[in-house]
């Protein structure tokens, strides 16, 4: 059976049948009603919901509830993820599973609350100090938020590691019909947390280090967790791609748009594909490598300056030319305007 619902909802709903315990949170637009379906239905569900007083104390509290086992979340927008960096570094470099909701907004700054996807940089680069990653899932819509709300503690036990869900401001407030899962996921004992009591009293969670070469140790496991991703959960979705001389790559709710605009482009007989990243770290650039070798250009359609095209010509390896499509500021293009501008770029 499907519900009709926001995707700011489906995302508590899915993270919920996914073993969610606690969720730790502070209100944004356009993420509030995360936080505000989280506070009814964890609760309902006999789980644990907190407001704390800022977002600097919600990524403490997941950094201490994670320690002790808990399968924690909170859901923020662009400027409270900013300030939540310091703590991504120390949940990363304590190697502790969380899951963190973006419901991108315009900036820099507080910018205002449209949609936009500029956090790119922040969340898949890192975003707090020193070498780490976070898992990045970028959903294109409600369904996804749910689906990728369901999976994403189960990724994040298993590595160890924080899996960011990257959404904007379009995915997280439309409505659209979802469909969950039957099955309800529960997270097992963890051997190396801390639960108080004889078993784990010998456990020991920190992100600091004594020695250099503690220190290099550590950096150098997180480096093979990250390299043992790229085979392991590497997701992207391909449009009419097999015969291809162009394609758009594209996230989000850019992805929605450029896939209408790329069937209109094929309808007045142009070769034109969409490669879709689910993954943005993880980055399927094993895949586009292989299809870039066919193609005469790549089109990157995001709502920023570029940010994801440095990535693409770093996967292509200056094999095809790599074209920038940006909207920025809460301008998102209508399919007409991009099918223009796509038709001029190439």
């Amino acid at each position: 059976m499907k519900k009709l619902m926001k995707g700011n909802d489906a995302i508590v709903h899915g993270a919920l049948l996914g073993g969610a315990t606690h969720f730790f949170g502070y209100p944004i637009t356009p993420a509030s009603e995360i936080a505000q379906s989280g506070a009814y239905y964890f609760t309902k569900a006999g789980r644990t919901f907190l407001q704390a007083e800022s977002e600097l104390a919600a990524v403490n509290m997941i950094l201490g509830s994670a320690s002790a086992g808990a399968r924690v979340m909170t859901a923020s927008s662009s400027p409270g993820i900013a300030l939540m960096g310091e703590g991504l570094s120390y949940l990363a470099g304590s190697n502790l599973p969380s899951v963190i909701v973006n419901i991108q907004r315009t900036g820099p700054g507080l910018g205002y609350i449209w949609p936009e996807q500029s956090d790119y940089n922040m969340v898949v680069k890192g975003g707090g100090n020193g070498i780490y990653k976070n898992i990045v899932l970028a959903p294109n819509s409600v369904q996804e938020m749910a689906d990728f709300a369901y999976k994403a503690f189960e990724l994040a036990d298993k590595y160890r590691m924080t899996v960011m869900i990257l959404s904007d401001a379009y995915i997280g407030q439309m409505m659209e019909p979802v469909s969950f899962p039957a099955k309800v996921l529960k997270s097992k004992r963890k051997d190396w947390s801390v639960y108080a009591d004889a078993e784990s009293r010998t456990n020991l969670i920190s992100s600091i280090h004594m020695t250099k070469e503690a220190l290099v140790d550590n950096v150098d496991n997180l480096l093979a967790k990250y390299k043992k991703l790229e085979e392991d959960i590497v997701e992207y979705e391909e449009t009419s791609t097999d015969d291809a001389e162009h394609i758009v790559v594209a996230f989000g709710i850019s992805s929605r748009v450029a896939l209408t605009a790329i069937r209109t482009l094929r309808a007045q007989g142009i070769k034109i594909g969409l490669f879709r990243p689910k993954t943005l770290f993880p980055f399927p650039k094993k895949r586009l490598l292989e299809i870039s070798k066919s193609l005469k250009s790549i089109i990157s359609v995001e709502l920023n300056e570029g940010q994801m095209a440095d990535d693409i010509e770093l996967a292509v390896q200056c094999s095809v030319p790599v074209k920038r499509l940006g909207w920025y500021g809460g301008v998102v293009p209508s399919v007409t305007e991009l099918v223009d501008k796509i038709k001029k770029t190439i």
